[in-house]
């Protein structure tokens, strides 16, 4: 697919991509129902990557918006949110899904899951993560109540809302499409989603 076209994250599988400083990519909820665990690595030493509770005490809040810088975990810019064209509802709070976590939903046998697909979409680069951050949920919709509760709910997503983000940074992004069926982030029934590079 040439650059300028839309790449598919298919769904329940993930994809990694290289981006140098200064490049910007567009990630595209399609359906409008997709969370996508969103990660972002310096390509030059795989040992730092966006860290989310390094990034909320530099934006003040536990939801990225347009404009705010997102760090590393050695509090570097390696990322810029630009553009959000949806409601704004992401979440920075959960974990990737991995086999524990479906074992604990009561899930018998093998279940996709992102932690293994942001191994399987290294891979693809010939590439290793030293350990599996905490993704940015695009579009996860996590309310926290007053008394500090959470909830798991559908997206508030619409078909094509988007995010624009600019590399601050050489970076290896990756990103999988949720495969969570059990629970309703995605309205169970996890589909692709797409980015391009701009």
């Amino acid at each position: 697919m040439t650059e300028a076209g839309l790449i598919e994250i298919p769904a329940r599988r993930g994809k990694a991509v290289p981006l140098d400083a200064g490049r910007q990519l567009q990630l595209v909820n399609t359906y409008g129902n997709q969370v996508v665990d969103t990660w972002a690595f310096n390509r030059r030493d795989l040992h730092e990557f966006l860290s989310l509770e390094h990034t909320r005490p530099h934006i003040g809040n536990i939801i990225p918006k347009a404009g705010d810088v997102l760090f590393t975990n050695k509090r570097r810019p390696i990322l810029t949110f630009l553009e959000d064209s949806s409601p704004g509802i992401h979440d920075t709070i959960i974990s990737a899904c991995d086999r524990y976590r479906y074992e604990l939903l009561g899930v018998e046998g093998y279940h996709d899951n992102c932690t293994d697909n942001l191994h399987a979409a290294l891979a693809e680069l010939g590439l290793t993560p030293p350990e599996v951050p905490s993704p940015l949920n695009m579009w996860m919709n996590i309310p926290v109540g007053p008394d500090g509760s959470i909830d798991f709910k559908p997206t508030v997503s619409k078909p094509g809302d988007y995010v624009v983000l600019r590399a601050e940074m050489d970076v290896v992004m990756v990103f999988s499409a949720c495969p969570q069926d059990v629970l309703p982030i995605n309205d169970n029934r996890p589909v692709e989603a797409h980015f391009q590079l701009l």
